[in-house]
């Protein structure tokens, strides 16, 4: 993946805390990590590059053409460097605990200025910014450090829908041109044809690592529209639905108990048995073993009042 070599290569003096490498995520590449004082090389981003410190603060100067951006950044900071763009060095004078950082491909964007007919030439229209402070990013953040944290069933899916509105809101509030296109789009309720293949594709793959393009390919729609038109048509996302489709079915097979927690992780899409049980204890407020001893008990007790009566 070249979002991979492009962070090894430019951060060369960092840490590496945490990484979406391996979770299928295939539109956003995240990494969580420290800096200490230091000087970091030339390079040309090869994504556009978001980062946003988290915690810890620090001086941050860095270069880019004839900008120079000089930053006293605390949690919330957020720096924005377009694809394409050849910075001369980043200085970091301080300690950052913690920092992500977003790497977003161009044709994410082209996507986009193709999907409301603008021209964007990759990510070229993005500004150079440094040191801003911007609600919307800090909450997608959030949910992804969330998500490297704690992994869930559908957190492909959650990734590629926040990758999609995150490259939008760039182009919308930090980029030169198509602001006007982008913010006025709309879109209506997915109809009943399109929801229902979407719907059955999703029941039909449940041990599939199901992908936001995946879907609005059955719906024969682009990222950005698919999302919105199936929330409108069910009043949910397609990431909360598929996250409860995957616990319904989870919460059936251990009911049944013919198959072991590890394979109906398996079967849920999850990595492992620990992340399995460590989602399910959020949502349901019990372990999938303490679960299927509940549901044991449950149907002993409806076959002794059977029996009885």
């Amino acid at each position: 993946m070249p979002f991979r070599t492009h962070s090894e290569e430019k951060f060369i003096r960092a840490g590496l805390i945490l990484s979406s490498e391996g979770r299928g995520w295939t539109n956003l590449h995240a990494e969580l990590r420290s800096h200490s004082s230091g000087i970091l090389p030339a390079y040309t981003a090869t994504a556009t590059e978001v980062a946003i410190l988290l915690s810890g603060s620090a001086k941050v100067t860095r270069e880019a053409g004839d900008v120079l951006q000089q930053t006293f950044a605390h949690p919330g900071a957020i720096w924005l460097c377009p694809a394409g763009l050849r910075e001369e060095f980043v200085e970091v004078d301080g300690n950052i605990e913690e920092c992500l950082h977003l790497y977003i491909p161009s044709q994410s964007f082209m996507a986009l200025g193709h999907e409301f007919a603008v021209d964007l030439n990759g990510t070229s229209h993005l500004r150079y910014e440094a040191g801003f402070d911007d609600g919307l990013i800090k909450q997608i953040a959030r949910t992804v450090v969330t998500e490297l944290k704690n992994e869930t069933s559908s957190g492909a899916m959650l990734i590629d829908g926040l990758t999609v509105g995150l490259a939008a809101f760039l182009l919308a509030q930090h980029g030169e041109t198509a602001q006007r296109q982008l913010r006025s789009s709309a879109v209506g309720a997915l109809d009943r044809g399109r929801l229902a293949r979407v719907i059955d594709y999703i029941h039909a793959h449940p041990e599939e690592t199901i992908t936001l393009e995946k879907l609005a390919s059955v719906a024969c729609l682009s990222q950005f529209h698919f999302s919105r038109a199936f929330k409108q048509a069910t009043g949910k996302t397609p990431h909360q639905y598929l996250s409860e489709r995957r616990l319904e079915l989870s919460k059936s097979l251990l009911v049944k108990g013919q198959e072991s927690l590890s394979d109906i992780a398996l079967i849920c899409n999850f990595s492992s048995q620990a992340n399995f049980n460590r989602a399910f204890l959020r949502a349901m407020g019990i372990t999938p073993g303490q679960f299927r001893a509940a549901a044991g008990r449950s149907q002993g007790r409806v076959i002794r009042d059977h029996l009885q009566g």
